[in-house]
């Protein structure tokens, strides 16, 4: 996985209201998503920030981000080390504090992955190939703050 990789994406506001962004109540936070080959996805700000809650927000994104890298590098680590792993879930859950000034920053990612192997003998090795797994994460090491790890696994 050597060199560089690039990703584009086009972001599309589209919450236009008939008075642009007149004032601050007088706009949508609606956008739409879009990765050429790929569906849409419609996002908003968070509903606190007065966004649409149906839609994705960047939080749920980034959160989203996290959970998916953990476990595709997790997959990897495991097959690596010799697991058979034949489920993966993980509620993931994300901390995000204002501060005095309103703004606001990530303060953790905790993941949940609860895993499920094919052999009692895999259990160490599956538990450990979580480590490996945040150390490959490019995405949690991207960030400045802690994404920790609560992982179950079990045999299936």
């Amino acid at each position: 996985m050597n060199g560089e990789h690039r990703y584009a994406l086009t972001a599309t506001w589209t919450g236009d209201l008939g008075s642009g962004t007149s004032g601050y109540r007088d706009y949508s936070r609606d956008v739409t998503l879009e990765v050429a080959g790929k569906p849409a996805l419609l996002a908003s700000s968070d509903k606190p920030f007065r966004g649409d809650p149906t839609r994705w927000n960047p939080e749920d994104l980034l959160v989203a981000a996290l959970a998916e890298c953990h476990l595709l590098s997790y997959l990897h680590a495991c097959v690596q080390a010799g697991v058979v792993v034949t489920s993966y879930v993980d509620q993931a859950t994300g901390l995000l504090r204002e501060d005095s000034s309103s703004s606001a920053k990530f303060e953790e990612v905790v993941l949940h992955p609860r895993v499920t192997v094919a052999s009692e003998s895999m259990i160490e090795a599956a538990e450990a190939a979580h480590r490996t797994a945040h150390e490959w994460c490019f995405i949690a090491r991207s960030v400045n703050f802690p994404v920790r790890h609560e992982p179950t696994v079990t045999v299936g």
